[in-house]
């Protein structure tokens, strides 16, 4: 009996094509074209097409993607769903991936996959990154290892990979580990698990969660606008090893005093932040403060974990707990 897999269509470059009106790429393909340029797609398993939107994923919001985890719950706890597939735009795709895999429970696979090149290009690679998604879903290796993106022939997990090009089709990389396995042969080949990952139980999250970056010289005065804003969180993209420029200092005591969850991590692409400097500004420094640290997160995924966080307590002390708790 063949496995049954919910693809559902969201948009991305995936789904566009050029406009020659316009010289530019635009949401056009609908699921069943997408599907038509896999081959063979019907004899490897019976496919249920899901109709989310068609949208480029800047467009992609913070309440549009909780619609999404929605449908998704719905699809996998259908008793005859095996497995989910979602096509996503590249931009904000390892954001999505990341808040599901955070909010799922749930041993069957979940699967994100994308195109970075849109259907009028030569080398169009929605279909061999579909195809390869496909692969993924009906291996019986791919249960329990929590939400995958599947590009280029590489599996990674949600919670490490990275958009890490602006036009490369292997763009997607989990920098500090490599790969979870690869697609071979319409194969899916594990070279290792995920050794903790980590589950939220909660339905909604907290939208008014900021990120700054930092950078030489960096004030405080755009701190006020997140605290004049009534923001719940913040999430800080340090300097290295988890700094800041001293000058930024005062905002950040604003920001504490004001009940507001400050996050650090680190601007690096690898390596995790530590409270290892006392200078003012410096990580020892802020953890004194009670800024709290995302060891190797990324800022944009750290921020979605605190999203997450803040829709399931307001507890400080738990929220430094469920924040830190691989550091």
């Amino acid at each position: 009996m063949k496995k049954r897999i919910a693809i559902i269509f969201t948009g991305g470059t995936i789904a566009m094509k050029i406009d020659p009106s316009i010289h530019a790429a635009i949401p056009a393909l609908n699921a069943e074209e997408i599907i038509g340029t896999v081959k063979n797609i019907q004899d490897m398993a019976e496919i249920k097409v899901v109709n989310f939107s068609n949208l480029p994923s800047p467009h992609i919001d913070l309440d549009i993607l909780m619609d999404l985890y929605s449908l998704v719950k719905a699809e996998i706890e259908d008793d005859k769903t095996d497995a989910v597939i979602i096509t996503h735009g590249t931009d904000t795709l390892e954001e999505t991936a990341y808040l599901l895999d955070l909010l799922l429970n749930t041993k069957k696979p979940v699967i994100l996959v994308g195109a970075m090149r849109n259907f009028s290009e030569l080398g169009y690679d929605g279909s061999s990154n579909l195809s390869a998604a496909i692969c993924t879903a009906l291996s019986p290796n791919s249960i329990d290892k929590g939400v995958l993106v599947v590009m280029n022939n590489e599996i990674n997990a949600a919670s490490e990979v990275t958009k890490t090009n602006t036009l490369s089709l292997d763009t997607f990389k989990s920098p500090e580990f490599g790969p979870l396995g690869i697609v071979d042969n319409d194969e899916a080949l594990y070279y290792r698990n995920i050794i903790q990952r980590q589950h939220i139980e909660t339905n909604k999250i907290e939208k008014r969660v900021g990120l700054l970056k930092c950078c030489a010289g960096m004030d405080a005065d755009i701190m006020d606008y997140y605290i004049n804003n009534n923001y719940k969180g913040l999430i800080i993209e340090a300097l290295g090893r988890g700094n800041v420029p001293p000058n930024l200092v005062p905002g950040i005591k604003r920001a504490l005093s004001n009940n507001m969850i400050v996050g650090l991590v680190s601007r690096c692409n690898t390596g995790r932040v530590l409270y290892t400097y006392g200078y003012e500004g410096g990580g020892k420094h802020l953890r004194n403060l009670g800024v709290i640290f995302g060891g190797n997160l990324p800022g944009q995924k750290a921020r979605i974990k605190l999203c997450a966080i803040l829709g399931y307590t307001q507890d400080k002390e738990e929220i430094k707990n469920l924040f830190e708790i691989n550091l």
